[in-house]
């Protein structure tokens, strides 16, 4: 059976903006284009989609799944298994926040923020606060990312971290860090960030410049899917373009 783009979106819930994005970078191209021009799938590109959710859940970069499910030695039982292993930690969780409220429900007045377990969430959150306060900027984010769904915001997130992939491209190849290459990758992820985040001043740009190599877990996160080095790389071509 054939589906339209629009039936897919229906039956899946991705939306058709990010079923497209899917086909703009070979994630999930349709099964044939007629002459029409519309996008039509078939049972095998729906089970295709269903492990990509899958390992979306896992919070995978899109270029990651790609080469993964592309490659001839793929085994979807290892990333059922990881995806298991994932919906029972989630499981966990909302069977804690189920007896909270039963004992809520009980009369029962102690206190136990425990079940909520989002320490790591409100710490970023937090961090944002202090980094932006009340800024024009924060309130841009605020509203943009409030208007995606949660396809959306991944489509935006993972559009910045290919700018991160040409850093770190840039880097393997050999290219300099003042280079015109270089220095044209800032101004692109200056530009996407203003495009899809917020006003990226230049300012704001050189603090970026600066957390992305200062803070632990930013470097770590862009070193591990772009390669090691990356962040700084990224750093001093933002310094560059800014001169």
């Amino acid at each position: 059976m054939m589906r339209t783009v629009n039936q897919v979106s229906k039956l899946t819930g991705i939306s058709i903006r990010a079923l497209h994005h899917y086909d703009a970078i070979g994630l999930l191209p349709p099964t044939t284009v007629p002459e029409a021009g519309y996008r039509l799938y078939d049972d095998a590109a729906l089970k295709r989609l269903e492990t990509i959710m899958l390992f979306r859940e896992l919070e995978m970069p899109f270029s990651q799944i790609k080469a993964l499910l592309d490659a001839p030695s793929f085994n979807e039982k290892p990333a059922l298994m990881d995806q298991r292993e994932l919906l029972k930690l989630k499981a966990q969780r909302l069977n804690r926040l189920i007896e909270h409220i039963d004992k809520q429900l009980r009369g029962d007045e102690t206190m136990d923020f425990s079940a909520f377990d989002s320490k790591e969430m409100e710490k970023y959150a937090e961090e944002a606060r202090k980094r932006w306060g009340e800024t024009d900027a924060y309130r841009e984010f605020e509203q943009k990312h409030g208007a995606r769904n949660a396809p959306e915001s991944s489509d935006a997130a993972e559009g910045l971290m290919r700018i991160f992939d040409s850093f770190g491209e840039l880097l393997r190849q050999g290219e300099s860090e003042s280079g015109e290459k270089a220095i044209s990758a800032a101004c692109a992820l200056k530009n996407y960030i203003s495009a899809n985040f917020y006003n990226c001043t230049d300012e704001i740009l050189s603090g970026l410049g600066e957390m992305y190599v200062h803070d632990e877990r930013f470097r770590a996160n862009i070193d591990e899917r772009c390669g090691e080095g990356s962040a700084q790389f990224a750093r001093s071509a933002i310094r560059a373009y800014l001169k």
